[in-house]
């Protein structure tokens, strides 16, 4: 019998979770992160276009927590916990009916990722860990964490914001309004504080070393949510990992440049990235940005690639500053080596 596709209800420690099942094939899952919506996160064409390449081949299923988006938002201390997340995750593929799926964890879901692979071996195939950690009280200082909270309980409008501003780095204006007003549609204020002290103190660095699942961990060099070096760690620590780092600072995958977080994921899933470019803007560089490009990759000067495409010295500067931003590279060595292995060259 063909599996139901579409926003579903999974009864669960008497409230209803609400899910997603999409495509056909093995089973990849994405343990809820701190906040969604699965009907307004769909209205972003980007979010839509990330999953819709990252799964091709796979049933997709993704989930809103207890608390946020389509399910109960009704909520109790109980349901910020370690436990609380692996129970939802269990109870959610015995619903399917699914004996073993791959698991893609990001940011915060990592955890619940990490914590079922150590409880449920026998039921993850694969891990794959996108800005992802160990520790909650290392992604930021202790002053910073208070900060944060406090901002999200006193003025969540204030709060979403900031928030905003940490999780997509360098993305335009529009794009953080977009992502302030999810946070506000998804959550109320004191489900959002509640929730961010479980993405702080939540802690599965004792359960990292005992995970048997082949895992791949991605993050990009200069998230501002999930720093850098705790992606790099938590690669170290697992002991069949390989890490991919990434050119970037947003922490969400589908801004900034999403066709790298979807090779590198697919890539941890056995699976070639098969990207429909009907889809959207896959490549970010224009015709002229791969043009000076593939000059500074040759050795030339700006006045020289001004000279050879007949254009102006401040117009080359604007277009190697435009392909380093894009890429998110600090300089032009870097812009090249990122492009080269990205397949732009």
């Amino acid at each position: 019998m063909a599996l139901q596709q579409g926003i579903q209800f999974l009864d669960w420690a008497g409230r209803r979770v609400a899910f997603d099942v999409k495509g056909d094939g093995p089973f990849l899952v994405a343990p809820a992160g701190w906040v969604s919506h699965l009907e307004a996160d769909a209205s972003d064409p980007r979010y839509t276009q990330f999953w819709r390449s990252l799964s091709d081949g796979f049933t997709l299923v993704r989930y809103d927590r207890l608390g946020v988006g389509l399910s109960d938002r009704a909520v109790g201390p109980a349901d910020f916990t370690l436990d609380a997340e692996i129970g939802c995750l269990r109870a959610l593929l015995d619903r399917l009916d699914v004996d073993s799926a791959m698991l893609l964890g990001g940011s915060s879901g990592g955890c619940t990722a990490i914590a079922f692979a150590e409880r449920h071996p026998e039921r993850v195939e694969r891990l794959v860990l996108y800005g992802a950690y160990a520790r909650g009280v290392d992604v930021a200082s202790a002053d910073v964490r208070a900060a944060v909270l406090s901002a999200v309980r006193s003025h969540w409008g204030l709060g979403s914001r900031m928030l905003a501003q940490i999780f997509l780095g360098d993305e335009a204006q529009d794009g953080q309004d977009r992502f302030a007003r999810l946070q506000r549609e998804s959550a109320d204020a004191e489900t959002a504080a509640r929730l961010l002290e479980f993405v702080y103190g939540v802690d599965v660095s004792a359960d990292v070393q005992h995970i048997e699942a082949p895992a791949v961990v991605v993050h990009r060099r200069f998230d501002r949510a999930v720093p850098y070096a705790l992606g790099r760690r938590l690669a170290a620590a697992l002991p069949n990992a390989t890490f991919v780092p990434l050119a970037g600072s947003a922490h969400l995958p589908w801004y900034g440049n999403l066709e790298a977080v979807v090779r590198a994921c697919r890539g941890g899933l056995g699976k070639p990235a098969r990207i429909d470019a009907a889809d959207g803007e896959l490549d970010p560089l224009s015709e002229r940005e791969r043009q000076v490009l593939a000059l500074v990759a040759r050795g030339l000067t700006d006045p020289e690639i001004a000279e050879q495409l007949v254009i102006s010295r401040h117009t080359v500067h604007r277009h190697v500053a435009n392909v380093r931003h894009k890429l998110g590279s600090t300089s032009r060595s870097a812009a090249v080596a990122e492009a080269a292995r990205l397949g732009l060259l």
